[in-house]
């Protein structure tokens, strides 16, 4: 079973928002921590309230799709989550597959997506946005 469907399958059993809530934090908390000298303006996700940085790895995969590796961090305990539920939604993956994310839909399936501000949804957007990305951009290079 896949670290997405693991979340998936968790939130499934949290009916209260402040159980999801404090799982998401949880998850934020298991995500390694990014190594400070990846936390540069490079790597920073602009677009987001919070500090959140995103490092793009790729992996050899099938010609002109290769398997994209992600690694992130934040400052916020809760976009820390949210982090670690996109990378479970992306790393690991091929770029065709990462490119057709649906992060909407995605926080709508854990029931998350009405419980997010405008500021988080948009700085989510953004993540999910550059991660799309470098997907492409290694799809193209590849």
């Amino acid at each position: 079973m896949s670290k997405l469907q693991t979340i998936i399958d968790d939130f499934e059993y949290l009916d209260d928002w402040e159980d999801r809530y404090r799982y998401v934090i949880e998850i934020g908390k298991a995500l390694p921590e990014m190594p400070v000298s990846d936390q540069t303006d490079e790597n920073k996700v602009k677009g987001c309230a919070s500090q959140v940085w995103l490092v793009a790895e790729t992996e050899p995969g099938e010609p002109g799709d290769p398997v994209m590796v992600y690694r992130g961090d934040s400052d916020a305990h809760i976009v820390r989550g949210l982090v670690a539920i996109v990378l479970a939604a992306t790393s690991g993956k091929k770029a065709s597959e990462v490119e057709e994310l649906d992060e909407g839909a995605l926080m709508t399936q854990l029931g998350l997506g009405e419980h997010l501000s405008t500021q988080r949804a948009n700085g989510l957007r953004s993540m999910v946005l550059r991660i799309k990305a470098h997907a492409a951009a290694a799809r193209a290079a590849g």
